[in-house]
């Protein structure tokens, strides 16, 4: 790209030109926020629309975006859960708070009245934050939608008088509606917060936004928990408070599937560079059950971020090629020691976070009571996830190949009565969405490894995965293996050393541990260790789980049956309940690798 001239000859600085994805489409506010802060910015933003949260942080981290846009806070309605739960669920790098003033308008079709409506379109949020006015309509029904865009596109759409749509003055214009009522909201000071993001370790043009020096015009958010106890709260305020650290939000839901614990959402005025803050955050470690600090980014209050003076020469030499071991891995490898190791979140189950995970469960569902007795004993002996074949790939066409779908709704029910997030194999691209639908985490098995179309199936999925290490891969194909979810966009990705086949026969496997060391220093990610298919024998399984938490796994996935003797399939590897109990009591005493 050449510099652009003026009239006199001087080189003007290069228009940054950014994708930029969003919840919606154009003709939302945040769309409409988007280009507000692209011309404050003196950048040029080209929209991306995404279906779901979730899909705008998958569009940044697979590349298709440089940027995205989530809102996390509204005067009226509150926390927009949704939007920080994505923030906290992903490694992203904030950049911005957005504050932008809602003026929100009832829109309807050329010749529409107020009188004559019968349905209101708009955002769940929207709506709320309009209930009020909308409390003076009688015999309107109100319809959620995914986005304000959305709702004024299919009112023109329809043409039909009858409906009406709450969004923009903006989208009025963009869709050809006329207002029939403004200021709707339930009060004229009405604002919603976005957070502008980036990938973390961003390259290319996404790089240029720099943080602001001036720690008084940036703000933190975390999310920490806590046990439901007397002054457990106050001690993490009087925290912050000590450090002369200002809180600027707090809001607190029940931490799912953790009894008698809170966790709570805190935005914090100040930069996590700042020394008070860091002194902050190693005390709040000693007095909270599990802390995540989401990002760092600048307060609406701040200027515009300054681009870096760049210099843009045109260099006439052929490019160079890298070589091909130089970038085989650019997403899945660690760039460097201090590159911040992956964080997955399964339902509430963080991996790779500073604890160590235990997954218990059958080889495959055989029954609801096995699968419910299951449940309950891995929950009561502090297993933190189930697991669970539902589709079984067996060497044998003979052999039980699982319940199928049936099995999936067993685990679902499963998940529902304990409380456990749920991980189960899928095999083939037809049952990646629908399995998504039931399961918290997709299993990619040793012999899916290198099914390149099935990969890419689970990368476009908005939800975690498992990729078990092949039977005869080699740690480089494992990491190919990986590279291809993660390039279409699905950053959840969780390695599984389960043994590799070798000219042993002592044991089912032989597993090979030293993958584990190896991994935590070439990737970023999380590996979990599966001893019961590692070695295939009960009595061995124990010192191979002291083992792997020794040598530094984030976990392990261990195979429990209520009755392994009777167990449809890997009956002499399956635990007992008394088993997992020991084992899991054993692990406690053992150290975390940091």
């Amino acid at each position: 790209m050449i510099s652009p001239q003026t009239a006199t000859g001087e080189p003007q600085p290069p228009t940054l030109t950014l994708t930029a994805a969003f919840e919606g489409i154009e003709g939302s506010y945040s769309h409409a926020v988007l280009d507000a802060y692209a011309a404050r910015r003196g950048v040029v933003f080209v929209p991306l629309g995404c279906s779901s949260y979730r899909a705008v942080a998958h569009a940044v981290l697979s590349g298709r975006a440089d940027l995205g846009l989530l809102p996390i806070d509204n005067a009226i309605a509150g926390t927009i859960r949704e939007g920080y739960d994505v923030l906290a669920e992903y490694e992203l790098d904030l950049l911005a708070e957005i504050t932008w003033r809602m003026e929100h308008r009832l829109l309807g079709v050329p010749g529409a009245t107020l009188e004559g409506l019968r349905e209101i379109d708009s955002h769940p949020v929207v709506l709320a934050e309009c209930g009020r006015f909308l409390g003076t309509l009688a015999d309107v029904r109100r319809v959620p939608v995914p986005d304000t865009g959305v709702a004024a596109r299919d009112v023109a759409a329809a043409g039909d008088p009858t409906r009406g749509a709450i969004a923009s003055a903006g989208a009025a214009v963009r869709y050809g509606l006329i207002e029939l009522a403004d200021t709707i909201a339930d009060h004229p000071d009405n604002f919603t917060r976005f957070v502008l993001f980036r990938a973390p370790n961003a390259l290319g043009l996404a790089a240029e936004f720099e943080p602001a020096e001036d720690f008084a015009v940036r703000k933190t958010s975390l999310v920490f928990a806590v046990a439901d106890a007397p002054g457990a709260l106050g001690r993490c305020l009087s925290i912050l408070g000590e450090q002369g650290l200002n809180i600027s939000k707090l809001d607190s839901k029940t931490r799912l599937g953790v009894s008698g614990q809170s966790s709570f959402y805190v935005d914090v005025d100040g930069d996590v560079r700042d020394e008070r803050f860091a002194e902050a955050l190693r005390a709040l470690r000693e007095v909270t059950v599990a802390l995540h600090v989401i990002g760092t980014y600048d307060a609406s209050s701040a200027p515009p971020r300054v681009r870096r003076e760049t210099t843009i020469a045109v260099d006439e030499r052929p490019a160079v090629v890298p070589k091909p071991d130089k970038v085989a891995f650019p997403k899945a490898q660690r760039q460097g020691e201090h590159h911040v190791r992956s964080r997955v979140m399964v339902g509430n189950v963080a991996i790779g976070d500073g604890n160590f995970v235990i997954i218990g469960g059958p080889c495959s569902v055989e029954s609801r009571d096995q699968i419910l007795t299951t449940a309950e004993a891995v929950a009561a002996a502090g297993g933190v996830m189930l697991r669970g074949g539902a589709f079984k790939p067996r060497t044998s066409p003979y052999a039980f190949q699982g319940l199928g779908w049936e099995g999936v709704a067993l685990l679902a029910e499963a998940s529902r009565a304990s409380g456990l997030p749920i991980v189960s194999e899928v095999m083939s691209i037809d049952q990646v969405e629908r399995m998504a639908a039931s399961v918290d985490l997709l299993q990619i098995g040793a012999r899916n490894m290198q099914n390149y179309d099935l990969l890419k199936a689970v990368g476009k999925a908005e939800r975690p995965v498992l990729l078990k290490r092949g039977m005869a891969a080699s740690i480089d194909e494992l990491l190919a293996a990986a590279e291809y979810i993660l390039s279409e966009g699905n950053p959840n990705v969780i390695l599984c050393e389960r043994g590799i086949r070798t000219f042993e026969t002592a044991t089912r496997n032989t597993l090979d541990l030293s993958a584990i060391p190896v991994l935590r220093e070439r990737t970023h990610l999380p590996v979990l260790v599966d001893p019961s298919h590692g070695v295939g024998v009960r009595r061995w399984i124990a010192p191979l789980c002291r083992a792997a938490k020794a040598v530094g796994a984030h976990g392990l996935l261990l195979e429990v049956h209520p009755n392994p003797a009777e167990a449809k399939c890997d009956a002499d590897q399956a635990l007992t309940f008394a088993d997992f109990r020991a084992i899991v009591g054993e692990l406690a005493r053992i150290p975390l690798q940091p």
